[in-house]
């Protein structure tokens, strides 16, 4: 197709094919907010509690309160991720009020790792780490299948070593 052509869907065949998260990285996300509230709740109701007074352990109410405004902020965060692969570069935004797009060129990627560690193993997740020469443009895209993982992995060290190899 031409560049600037439309596809089926209206927009100019130029344009990224963006890319969501898995919804497993915002399960894991949620259970780790919970977790960490109930600890919290415990902790804030149980010490002022015994040291204070009984009236102090409605400080326990605070955790879940505050986990309870960060559920739907963590939907809206896990929302705003996106990656984009282009015959150049790799695009990664992210952002809810502040949005931040990170563009990374095949011909700088030096090292792409996938990682899985014992939670996002559970929900079957994986990260995908981007090192480039400048330390500033490294970039990861977190929460995604592992299979997509291992395909984005050899995808973009395929590009990157064609690429660098014109350097």
């Amino acid at each position: 197709m031409e560049t600037g052509s439309l596809d089926g869907t209206g927009a100019p065949a130029d344009q990224p094919v963006w890319r969501r998260l898995e919804p497993g990285l915002l399960r894991v996300r949620r259970l780790l907010l919970a977790v960490w509230a109930g600890v919290l709740a415990v902790a804030a109701g149980l010490l002022p509690g015994l040291l204070a007074g009984p009236a102090w352990a409605a400080c326990a109410l605070l955790p879940p309160a505050c986990a309870a405004v960060c559920w739907r902020l963590l939907e809206r965060n896990w929302r705003s991720w996106r990656y984009a692969e282009r015959a150049d570069d790799l695009l990664i935004s992210r952002g809810v009020l502040w949005r931040e797009e990170t563009v990374v060129p095949y011909g700088r990627m030096q090292l792409v790792e996938v990682t899985s560690g014992p939670v996002e193993r559970r929900f079957g997740l994986a990260t995908v780490q981007l090192h480039t020469a400048a330390a500033a443009t490294d970039a990861t895209i977190p929460g995604l299948d592992p299979a997509e993982a291992e395909r984005l992995r050899d995808r973009l060290t395929e590009l990157g070593e064609a690429r660098s190899a014109g350097l």
